[in-house]
């Protein structure tokens, strides 16, 4: 459907002009209109160093009918388009001068009115839309970018399903390293990309957390390779990029499964045509530029012989993150657990259980560390490990935190790769030490509940130490 878009352009038909590489007959596959990023340099990745991803400014550029204007005027730069469920409305990242932040903006596509929606002091940019009147972006903080949460201004009486998580803004990452989005998925969770461990290592990975920034977890995990870009197609499949090839998660795969694209360099976050096509953003080599080229899979499977179709090309600019201008189904509205509590419960059904292969020797106890503000570790305390594996705890929330398994000794037997973060008033409950989101729980009730149903504190709130540790074999080493 292309109705507000055909609105918008009939208000400035006078701005539209052909584009040099631009394919109509490609671009009518599409099915409808798009908005493409165009800047002489795109930095892929570099939003993972919190840095700079258009170093030299960027513009949206409106694809219609073949032909291409700028999406929005008067702003000296713009990027990061996010079109609205009702296919209305453009969020973007932009700046009015060149020496502004970037700041998150919305334009009526029928009138082509803009408004500031979020004001801040340092860079706002990557926003996308969430059911429920709310809005995701990721902002540059002294960690690199931290993604938040807020109103989009655009349905004041909307009804908040838990006042913990609007309104006002909301904070949803807690590491000290960037975090950015890519996509909401249909099931109303954040799609992220972050480094490998989460909160310390370098190696772009993709994770999910619920709109309240609970429930944090690695998409899938089978690490390893380098993978970003991440974006979900109408089947539920997530298609992400490697660089040179792509990749999806599915959900019968608890790994990824590649995906038989030409050999290319993708820059990530697929638009799915309704077609089936997908618009791609393309380059030959590293230095080329990228342009917009149509694939579509179901051909290429069943004949091997589907090839790139260009669609859009500029000279001396890459065209990334193409998105369709049409009507969606929105997400999922995502009912918020939390509580306005200064800690959170975890429960680990088995501790044992790991990806990293089963720990045979039993841990005796799990301790808990956290970051303070100058990024040094702190010792929370610890707590009893049951001889099934189980565990329950309280712990600070919103901040990094991390568990380490320990012998009757003291000795450390596993510790967790990176930091993840658990919110006020979550409720968590854990399979296994990184068991992975695949894994399921045995049907048995776990023995630290048949022992007690209230958590060992290790939130540091009280300011005391968990006496219960003390009177198991080796807890006074175990901290």
């Amino acid at each position: 459907m292309r109705i507000g878009l055909k609105l918008f352009a009939a208000a400035g038909a006078t701005l539209l002009t052909p584009l040099c590489g631009f394919m109509p007959q490609a671009a009518d596959k599409v099915g409808a209109d798009f908005i493409v990023t165009a800047a002489p340099v795109y930095a892929g990745l570099k939003e993972l160093r919190g840095e700079e991803r258009f170093p030299r400014g960027a513009q949206l550029l409106l694809v219609h009918e073949g032909k291409t204007a700028p999406l929005v005027t008067g702003f000296a730069a713009t990027a990061d388009a996010d079109v609205s469920f009702d296919g209305r409305l453009v969020l973007f990242a932009g700046k009015k001068t060149t020496g502004d932040p970037w700041q998150i903006w919305e334009m009526t596509l029928a009138d082509r009115s803009v408004r500031k929606v979020i004001v801040t002091t340092a860079d706002a940019e990557r926003p996308f839309y969430l059911p429920g009147g709310r809005m995701v972006w990721a902002e540059r903080t002294t960690y690199g970018f931290q993604i938040e949460s807020a109103e989009d201004g655009d349905n004041p009486h909307e009804a908040f399903l838990n006042p913990t998580a609007g309104p006002g803004t909301l904070a949803l990452t807690y590491t000290r390293a960037s975090a950015f989005p890519t996509d909401v998925l249909a099931d109303g969770r954040i799609l992220f990309e972050s480094g490998f461990p989460l909160g310390q290592g370098s190696t772009p990975e993709l994770y999910v957390m619920y709109a309240d920034g609970s429930g944090v977890e690695a998409y899938r995990c089978d690490h390893g390779r380098a993978r970003w870009g991440g974006a979900q197609l109408a089947s539920g499949d997530v298609v992400f990029t490697h660089g040179a090839s792509l990749a999806r998660f599915t959900a019968s795969l608890a790994h990824e499964a590649p995906v038989d694209a030409p050999r290319a360099q993708y820059a990530g976050e697929v638009a799915e045509a309704a077609s089936g096509d997908w618009l791609l953003s393309v380059r030959t080599a590293a230095s080329a530029h990228y342009a917009i080229e149509l694939w579509n899979p179901e051909a290429h499977a069943q004949s091997g012989a589907e090839k790139l179709e260009a669609v859009l090309a500029m000279s001396g600019k890459d065209l990334v993150q193409p998105v369709l201008v049409a009507p969606r189904t929105p997400p999922r509205r995502f009912p918020s657990g939390l509580h306005p509590w200064n800690y959170a419960n975890l429960l680990a059904l088995d501790a044992r259980l790991s990806l990293d292969g089963d720990l045979i020797q039993k841990p005796a106890s799990v301790r808990l560390e956290s970051l303070d503000s100058a990024g040094h570790v702190v010792v929370k305390g610890a707590a009893p490990v049951e001889p099934d594996g189980s565990f329950f705890v309280k712990t600070p929330a919103d901040q990094p935190i991390r568990f380490l398994l320990l012998d009757g000794k003291g000795a450390v037997l596993r510790r967790e790769r990176g930091w993840f973060w658990i919110r006020s008033g979550e409720q968590r409950i854990c399979v296994g030490c990184h068991a992975g989101p695949a894994c399921s729980p045995e049907n048995r009730v776990p023995t630290v509940l048949l022992r007690s149903t209230t958590p060992v504190d290790l939130s540091g709130a009280s300011g005391a130490l968990d006496a219960a540790i003390q009177n198991q074999p080796g807890g006074g080493n175990a901290r």
